[in-house]
């Protein structure tokens, strides 16, 4: 075709950015046609916009859009495509700029432009067929893809200490419906990953035949296109389960696009929704997704009738397997080679507590995802724990340790709210003078003592009298354990207030040198 003039050129980009159609571009700048339709085409394939062509000369616009014309030689022959395409598939940290620039530039300095090498590049992959994707209609419960989502969110506080913790997301989608199901761990733990595949046939209800996971440490050892080791704990669980692990080639998000999709709409429409919120545990976190999921899942498909939950219903779910019996357990051994006389033993950063009989025995640890249990040196259990992974560092089971310090820790656990409770089930005037005692000290727990009084004076004198002798000391205003244990004492509350007694008999009136709560 004869060469058009460069002006004309850039208004044809111009009016097609309008969305004008080939007739009407044609008719306003005086060509033909086809002559419109092959400047858009020649323009396609050496990456010239409309915005590029108002800032280049119309010797550089000729260049690119009549190449045998008016482009430059090459100096070397035609650049191995093949080669670079591997480049770029070999490493994320590649890009067609970097190969242009720091590669073909330096060896080609009069070679292609960087808009004609990338147009030259994309019809090269279009002719070898790189840019096909191939159709894949998944079988009905087959395939079970699965994934770590790239995002974390830092969304689960400590309630006690204020640290906070990243949550990191695992997701699966299944068979044809794609039907999700996330999890949240506090890392990516290979005992973390497995715990999620159990929890995951749960949730579906019965067992794929294969397993898709990306080529993470947790799943796969050494990658290898034709024979890929498998991590032996990951392949330990596939046998228990009777399914196959058949990895996604590296760097071939394509081989598993059902979790690649999944993970977007997941970020979008879950991860999106839980980035403003705060969660005391990873527990109450995931109660959240599962509602969350359940409810993404029956939103329609846009391209396709039903909903990933009615297809999962329809065809995925009567295709599952049944699940075995038992669960895969999978656990960390530590042992402790003796029990110290705190009677707790640590484990990732907590420690958990033991009978204490076991004091300078020795105990083997088994750490699962979700609890820790403990054993003697008979292999008999000893200990059960949910697993810690915020709040107080010890956890204590109150049956573990002796008389005394349950007795302690009892008492630790009071406080006025308790007192006020147990005193309002003697009668009134005992919730009023404890009500008194607790709101007369200038810390609160200053008077706990003389309250827990209170509360076992019903025990050796009845509720009634207790009562009555809170009332006389009320009536006194003489808000005192001494007080209350004199009018008990000499049975002062079985008189009024105002009746004849002795000054021994009269408990002692609250004045300015007496503390109030005090204890004998």
């Amino acid at each position: 075709m004869r060469c058009l003039d460069t002006m004309k050129v850039t208004e044809i980009l111009r009016l097609r950015e309008m969305e004008l159609n080939l007739r009407d571009i044609a008719s306003a700048v005086d060509c033909s046609k086809t002559t419109v339709g092959e400047i858009l085409n020649r323009c396609k394939d050496c990456g010239l916009t409309y915005e590029e062509s108002t800032k280049l000369s119309p010797e550089r616009i000729n260049e690119l859009i009549y190449p045998d014309s008016f482009g430059r030689k090459q100096s070397k022959d035609e650049p191995d495509w093949e080669a670079i395409y591997k480049r770029l598939m070999s490493s994320r940290r590649i890009n067609l700029y970097y190969i242009w620039e720091q590669e073909y530039r330096k060896d080609n300095p009069d070679g292609y432009s960087y808009s004609y090498f990338c147009a030259k590049f994309n019809t090269w992959k279009e002719d070898t067929g790189k840019e096909v994707v191939l159709p894949q209609e998944r079988e009905p419960g087959k395939e079970l893809f699965v994934d770590w989502i790239g995002d974390t969110l830092p969304c689960v506080v400590d309630y006690e200490t204020g640290v906070i913790h990243d949550a990191h997301f695992f997701v699966a989608t299944l068979g044809d419906s794609s039907y999700p199901f996330v999890e949240a761990f506090p890392n990516e733990t290979q005992i973390n990953w497995n715990q999620a595949h159990i929890d995951a046939f749960e949730w579906y209800g019965g067992l794929p035949k294969i397993l898709v996971p990306d080529n993470c440490k947790t799943a796969v050892v050494h990658t290898n296109l034709y024979n890929p080791e498998l991590n032996h704990a990951y392949r330990d669980l596939a046998r228990h389960y009777q399914v196959a692990i058949i990895p996604a080639r590296v760097k071939k998000p394509r081989d598993k696009p059902t979790v690649e999709s999944g993970v977007g709409w997941l970020e979008t429409w879950l991860l999106e929704w839980l980035k403003d919120k705060i969660y005391h545990s990873f527990e109450a976190l995931n109660a959240d997704i599962k509602d969350r999921v359940l409810e993404l899942a029956e939103r329609p498909f846009k391209h396709r009738s039903g909903s990933r939950s009615s297809n999962f219903t329809a065809l995925d779910k009567p295709a599952l397997r049944p699940l075995p019996k038992d669960p895969f357990e999978y656990y960390e051994t530590l042992p402790v080679k003796t029990v110290p006389n705190n009677y707790h033993v640590y484990y990732d950063g907590f420690y958990y507590s033991v009978p204490y009989t076991l004091y300078k025995d020795s105990v083997t640890i088994h750490a699962y995802a979700k609890k820790i249990e403990i054993f003697n040196t008979m292999g008999e259990r000893v200990a059960l724990h949910i697993r810690k992974f915020s709040g107080r560092r010890y956890a204590t089971e109150i049956n573990h340790m002796p008389a005394n310090h349950r007795a302690i820790r009892e008492f630790n656990q009071y406080d006025g709210t308790h007192y006020r409770y147990r005193a309002s089930s003697i009668g009134q005037n005992a919730y009023r003078f404890v009500d008194t005692l607790l709101k007369s000290a200038d810390f609160e727990e200053q008077a706990y003592k003389s309250c827990m009084a209170v509360v076992n004076f019903s025990k050796q004198y009845g509720n009634t009298r207790v009562d009555n002798a809170c009332k006389k000391a009320l009536d006194l205003n003489s808000v005192t354990y001494t007080t209350l244990k004199n009018i008990l004492k000499n049975n002062q509350d079985k008189k009024p207030v105002n009746a004849e007694h002795s000054d021994a008999d009269t408990p002692t009136p609250s004045h300015e040198n007496l503390r109030v709560g005090e204890w004998e």
